[in-house]
């Protein structure tokens, strides 16, 4: 006999937790603050095809298969959380067999799509998880901290869920350094939105899809981002070894090894023009962090 959703998650929820099992293949905790950027992410996801062009071809290469398994290891026999885990393209991508894997979203077509590949879906708010402290071997964010109003709070809550012993993982959040735009570079990046809608472009295949996918990055704007005293001042004082390895998306598992690799030309004309080294660790694109639960 099959174990259902609520079985699965029971186990690991905070006494108290407000939880909603109307549906019991996807469980929703009450969003307590709604706020444009959510609705945003809730929005992008519910839409069919976005969805499933977002799962088909974001975070699907060997590189960031590459990367990933290097910086979270195996997922065989683990407790894993995906905390805005979209449709699901980390595991979709980096596979394994865990022996739980949950993920949590806003979005109840994401989720669906995430269902059907495996995860134990939970729609909530990655601001305040209804889950008890120290039950996942690895908790995963992936282009997921920038998408969050407040991006302190995201990570403190995702690592709050990491067992002694067990690893943290982020990436592909935009590096603030990287992206500070400046002069020239800041001109030509707010112009950038009418020729990406011309030659439809990624997120940009129509001004619907545009005005969203905009609305949902809540912080990938010049003068925002992550940065490593972020990942430090967060998880440190919560007993975590950090270890940062900024990339620029195209390498795999050699990020690992401080092999930042090779931007796109535009973002090192851009990085120069505003004064930036593009060879620099501060130009990584994206800054992965590792984050390692002291056991002691």
């Amino acid at each position: 006999m099959a174990i259902s959703v609520k079985q699965r998650l029971t186990p690991f929820l905070r006494e108290g937790a407000r939880v909603d099992w109307s549906n019991e293949d996807l469980p929703v905790c009450p969003i307590r603050q709604k706020t444009t950027g959510l609705d945003a992410n809730r929005r992008y996801f519910n839409h069919p095809e976005w969805a499933e062009n977002y799962l088909k071809y974001c975070h699907r290469s060997d590189r960031f298969r590459s990367r990933w398994q290097a910086a979270s290891g195996s997922w065989d026999d683990k407790i894993v959380v995906d905390v805005g885990c979209g449709p699901g393209n980390i595991f979709a991508t980096v596979g394994g067999h865990p022996k739980l894997l949950i993920g949590v979203d806003v979005s109840p077509g994401a989720l669906e799509i995430a269902r059907k590949l495996g995860y134990m879906p939970l729609l909530g708010d990655a601001h305040d998880l209804p889950f008890i402290s120290g039950f996942a071997d690895i908790v995963a964010l992936n282009a997921a901290l920038h998408h969050c109003d407040h991006m302190d709070q995201v990570l403190a809550e995702a690592a709050r869920l990491v067992a002694p012993g067990g690893i943290l993982v982020t990436d592909h959040d935009p590096q603030l350094s990287a992206w500070n735009f400046r002069g020239l570079a800041k001109l030509a990046w707010n112009f950038r939105l009418p020729l990406y809608l011309l030659f439809k472009k990624g997120f940009h295949r129509s001004r619907e899809e545009q005005s969203i996918v905009l609305a949902s990055e809540i912080h990938h704007e010049p003068g925002q981002g992550v940065t490593p005293e972020l990942f430090r001042n967060v998880l440190e004082p919560m007993e975590f070894r950090v270890e940062l390895y900024p990339h620029n998306h195209d390498t795999g598992a050699e990020v690992l090894q401080g092999q930042m690799g090779r931007s796109d030309r535009k973002f090192r004309i851009a990085q120069r023009l505003s004064g930036l080294n593009p060879d620099s660790a501060e130009a990584g694109l994206s800054i992965l962090s590792r984050a390692t639960r002291l056991a002691g």
